[in-house]
């Protein structure tokens, strides 16, 4: 079950990043939805590596292909098997890591936990799992944006000390996509464009916050207690690579304020309730209010540098390495769509959840 996440709506990711490939089984998903592989393959693109200069440059097209779950264009309710083929695999660049453990990667922890691991590629540890989120998620979205008309979004708020200029009330996904940083903020951007060219010539890496969006979502998704749904936002993201923190609505920030600076006052226009300030995030008591949901996820920098560093070996010996192989110099432009994918994995299992429910 560690490799499922979702309850109603489920999704079980599979595939290691040099194996034959890498997908996911969507379990869950109503019948009838319009459905082709066209629905999923745009967010698969904004995804891939090899789509920018700072991005890895790993070449994959991602061609996803619908095994299972569809019939005449339209989803049958039964499970969805999504494969996409690895097609740029080079193993032969992580021969050294066979026997050495690479710093704060997952290669030692995982041999401590199985006793095996596969070393190319980091395995199921490599971002390239999260193709299978992708893919699933694109078919979340799709759900939740024409049965429910709720939007998902997000962007590249802060690279290192740049920040953007954003407010998650206005931002639209055209502005975000504008860049290759995928930062609405247009000057801001091209200082993080450059701050990120630098850092791979100088075979290092650099990190920073996505910041994530939905818009629409009405008011009451989501549970008490321990299945709250700013929780399972927060473990959706964290679970993701490279991700470090999850703040929601004020966030830490709100910890500067008193108590009648912070809440947010309601008020009721047409028969509706809403509140006229948003440092809630969008959720109170776990429970989505019908204002719009808006977090933010830290992430690392990538934890592969082309630097040499000291480590150990697989017998416990001092050591160094110098990483090789293809990577990120920031993971921020391709973490993106999987901040969508996950927001939406969450809100439509949640959205499922409130209507067996509560009708």
């Amino acid at each position: 079950m560690a490799n499922t996440f979702g309850h109603l709506f489920r999704i079980t990711t599979w595939g290691e990043s040099h194996g034959g490939g890498v997908g996911v089984v969507v379990d869950g998903c109503p019948p009838r939805l319009a459905l082709t592989e066209a629905d999923i393959q745009p967010e698969l693109d904004r995804r891939r590596p090899g789509q920018s200069k700072i991005v890895s440059p790993r070449k994959e097209t991602d061609t996803v292909q619908i095994l299972s779950g569809t019939f005449e264009g339209k989803t049958l309710g039964t499970p969805i098997c999504l494969w996409v083929k690895n097609e740029d695999a080079r193993p032969e660049a992580y021969s050294e890591m066979a026997r050495k453990f690479r710093p704060s990667h997952a290669d030692y922890t995982y041999q401590a936990k199985f006793g095996i691991r596969a070393w190319p590629g980091g395995g199921r540890t490599s971002a390239r799992e999260t193709v299978g989120r992708v893919a699933g998620g694109a078919i979340a979205r799709k759900l939740l944006r024409e049965r429910y008309g709720v939007e998902v979004l997000a962007y590249v708020k802060q690279v290192q000390r740049i920040v953007a200029k954003a407010d998650p009330q206005q931002v639209q996904s055209e502005a975000v996509e504008a860049n290759i940083v995928r930062c609405p903020d247009p000057l801001a951007a091209a200082r993080m464009i450059r701050l990120i060219e630098k850092t791979r010539r100088a075979g290092d890496t650099v990190g920073g916050i996505v910041e994530g969006v939905a818009r629409g979502v009405p008011p009451g998704w989501g549970e008490p207690v321990f299945d709250r749904l700013e929780a399972d936002l927060a473990k959706a993201m964290l679970s993701l690579p490279a991700s470090k923190g999850f703040e929601i609505g004020s966030g830490f920030g709100g910890i500067l304020l008193t108590g009648m600076q912070h809440n947010d006052p309601f008020r009721a226009r047409g028969g509706k309730v809403y509140t006229t300030s948003n440092r809630s995030g969008g959720i109170q008591g776990g429970i989505s209010n019908g204002e719009t949901i808006y977090f933010r996820v830290a992430f690392k920098p990538v934890a592969t540098v082309m630097r040499e560093q000291d480590t150990v070996d697989i017998e416990f010996k001092n050591t160094t390495l110098r990483a090789r192989g293809r990577h990120d110099p920031c993971v921020l432009p391709r973490a993106v769509p999987m901040v969508e994918a996950m927001t939406a994995l969450v809100l439509i299992d949640h959205a499922l959840r409130h209507q067996a429910q509560c009708g």
